[in-house]
């Protein structure tokens, strides 16, 4: 993002660096990604945020329908789904370089933060412990978690059938969003995910099948950079 807006940064790993895990944890990012500015700071994918943040104007682009985004999260999620299922015993550990979640772990996030869009539109809040949390131990390889996936491919038809589905205001740790903005913001984290979840498999030498196509991912405003 701050690429794409020729904004120079300097990139901190935080796994490697013990000390800059603390010092976000001093400024009270409870997630990554985070750009900090002095004495501030703005986590997760925030477009708008990071641009006040850094002084750089930016104008958000026209939100696709509920329904469209329903769509949209039905096929990411199906996607996800399908790669979790061949992944075998061997590839469960995969993980990138630069980033501390394994395959299993990142399969699961998927489906758990789409999950959490449900969650939030019933109880009006959306705590950053949703999104941290791990896979349990009953959903210990692929397959599981693929089933895992979808059942909450389920449980989100039916609630995005409803008219009232994304009506109304959440209350997250980075401030009040209304629902339509939550459930695009959804859409692209599961999304962007599970482009990495491909990425893995693809680069272990499996073959998840059809990934998400570029008409999949158009007009939602994901990160250019995969990791």
């Amino acid at each position: 993002m701050l690429s794409s807006w020729e904004v120079g940064f300097t990139e901190v790993d935080v796994e490697a660096r013990p000390e800059a895990r603390a010092e976000l944890e001093r400024l009270g990012v409870p997630l990554l990604p985070a750009v900090v500015v002095g004495e501030r700071a703005v986590y997760g994918w925030n477009p708008t945020a990071v641009a006040e943040l850094v002084g750089v104007r930016y104008a958000d682009g026209p939100r696709l329908s509920v329904p469209e985004l329903a769509r949209r999260l039905d096929r990411v999620l199906a996607t996800g789904a399908r790669a979790m299922a061949v992944a075998g015993p061997a590839h469960l550990a995969l993980r990138h370089p630069q980033r501390d979640r394994t395959l299993r772990q990142l399969g699961y996030h998927v489906f758990r933060l789409s999950l959490a869009f449900r969650e939030a539109m019933i109880e009006r809040r959306l705590p950053a412990a949703w999104l941290k949390e791990a896979a349990p131990a009953a959903l210990a390889d692929g397959p599981a978690i693929a089933r895992y996936g979808e059942s909450v491919r389920d449980a989100l038809r039916a609630w995005l059938a409803r008219p009232d589905a994304a009506a109304g205001v959440v209350e997250t740790d980075y401030g009040p969003q209304d629902g339509h903005a939550l459930l695009e913001r959804t859409v692209w984290h599961a999304a962007q995910h599970v482009r990495q979840l491909y990425a893995l498999l693809t680069t272990a030498g499996v073959d998840p099948g059809e990934a998400l196509t570029e008409a999949d991912l158009a007009d939602l405003p994901l990160p250019r950079a995969l990791w």
